[in-house]
């Protein structure tokens, strides 16, 4: 075993410590899934910002600056970071004040059970995708800095954080964002600081003018979409909720996720930045998923490669411990306990682990079959979240317009409509069109609800 290897690995161990250290707080299903409601506001910004800042935002984002240029990162940092600062402005302390613990006790609150279940079942697919991107990046750093082949190298990224997760809850991931988030900070500003004093800001000044035009290559119809599923689909998230929810406050709530999307931001550009100018330095036909990892293999002294590394380790540990624990929140939460209402809450935390670790395998799977960790990434942003969108709106700010058949309509065309666009007809602009389509559904059935006629038929019939 080399020595960067036995460090990333040393690092991690101390992750999972931490993880069973803070499982002792863990006596109840909220202290699982919230910790408690207790998060101050440098506790929330630094989960809501580890958590979003995952593996598609180092080596995905460097990835496709590195291919495609500006036009590859209309998503990444720039579409995330809109949605991240929009939450916290306009919806985290609406959400807060509502005391839930996920996004579909909202929709079971405003249009009852069976919406409830069905969000969660739409919801749960999207979380297990994300942290299968995440899995795979982690399996693609381990097999850059040894000789594991990257199916073990995956095997073990899994069985990692599936442990990590199911011990640790909402209380070791709060504390491991805040560490992991410090570590992401230092390790990529310390890459952007040698990127600057070797000439990259010359060798990015060189670069032909298409690289920096946004739509180079795009219609303005395919950046608008490709801009829109990152935003829309972040504000719907049941990861950003959680972390929301879990403040100790509205205003950390909302305080702290807009500011987490700035330091997003900020932090995020540097990928893009470095995977723009890398051709420079490891030549212009590598694999697009190593460009960070070679960038900084070859430009840093050891020390430093390894602090590096503890960063891009960072990153996704904190978005994968997330999507996991989320996945995990909506299926034993959502799904089992209107199930079994008499369950304890001893019962209640076994199922959320049970279900957790169910979900860890699952996103396991998926990395192995996947090839791409940006794909993975745009895809779960995308299913079934301008329906749960649509829903939000109403449901916070939309009165008692809609009911039970509204939110159905919502969600099944615009998850039927995005699926069916972007896998059957391959729309340049599926997800739009599915905004409008679920838009439209909630409206129709809203208004169909409430005409004169459908009344008077209601009146007759009682």
């Amino acid at each position: 075993m080399n020595l960067v290897l036995g460090c990333i690995l040393a690092y991690v161990a101390s992750q999972l410590l931490i993880a069973f250290w803070f499982s002792r707080r863990n006596r109840s299903e909220e202290d699982y899934l919230l910790a408690g409601r207790s998060l101050g506001p440098w506790m929330t910004m630094f989960a809501v910002f580890a958590t979003w800042f995952g593996a598609e935002t180092c080596i995905g984002a460097a990835g496709e600056a590195y291919q495609r240029g500006l036009s590859g990162v209309i998503s990444d940092p720039f579409g995330y970071t809109i949605g991240i600062v929009l939450t916290g402005a306009l919806f985290a302390a609406a959400l807060w004040k509502r005391k839930l613990v996920t996004l579909a006790d909202l929709f079971r609150n405003r249009y009852g059970g069976g919406v409830e279940r069905l969000t969660a079942l739409i919801m749960i697919p999207a979380s297990v995708m994300w942290a299968a991107a995440q899995i795979r990046a982690f399996g693609q750093v381990l097999s850059s800095v040894s000789e594991l082949g990257l199916f073990f190298a995956i095997t073990f990224a899994a069985a990692v954080v599936i442990a990590y997760t199911v011990v640790g809850g909402m209380w070791a991931n709060a504390v491991t964002d805040l560490v992991q988030g410090i570590v992401m900070v230092a390790g990529l500003l310390l890459l952007g600081v040698v990127f600057a004093a070797g000439g990259g800001f010359d060798k990015i000044a060189a670069l032909p003018p298409e690289r920096f035009d946004f739509l180079h290559e795009r219609s303005w119809l395919d950046a608008l979409n490709t801009l829109a599923v990152p935003i829309f689909s972040t504000i719907a998230a049941q990861e950003l909720a959680a972390r929301v929810l879990a403040s100790r406050s509205p205003g950390v709530a909302r305080g702290a996720t807009a500011v987490a999307g700035v330091v997003y931001l900020g932090i995020g550009l540097v990928p893009v930045m470095i995977g723009l100018g890398a051709a420079a330095y490891i030549g212009a036909d590598r694999d697009h998923e190593q460009v960070l990892s070679l960038f900084a293999q070859q430009q840093l002294p050891l020390p430093l490669y390894i602090l590096f590394l503890g960063a891009l380790v960072s990153a996704i540990l904190s978005t994968l411990s997330g999507a996991l624990l989320v996945a995990g929140a909506l299926a034993g939460h959502n799904l089992v306990k209107p199930l079994m209402p008499g369950m304890s809450d001893a019962s209640r935390l076994r199922a959320d682990r049970i279900a957790v670790l169910v979900f860890g395998v699952v996103a396991y799977a998926i990395a192995l079959s996947s090839d791409s960790v940006y794909e993975l990434v745009q895809q779960s942003s995308a299913l079934g979240s301008s329906g749960i969108l649509v829903m939000m709106l109403f449901a916070l700010w939309g009165g008692r317009f809609g009911g039970s058949a509204s939110a159905y309509g919502a969600l099944i065309a615009g998850t039927g409509v995005w699926l069916y666009g972007e896998h059957v007809l391959e729309l340049g602009a599926a997800y739009l069109v599915s905004l409008g389509a679920a838009l439209a559904a909630y409206l129709l059935m809203a208004l169909i609800r409430t005409s004169p006629s459908t009344r008077t038929a209601s009146s007759t019939h009682s």
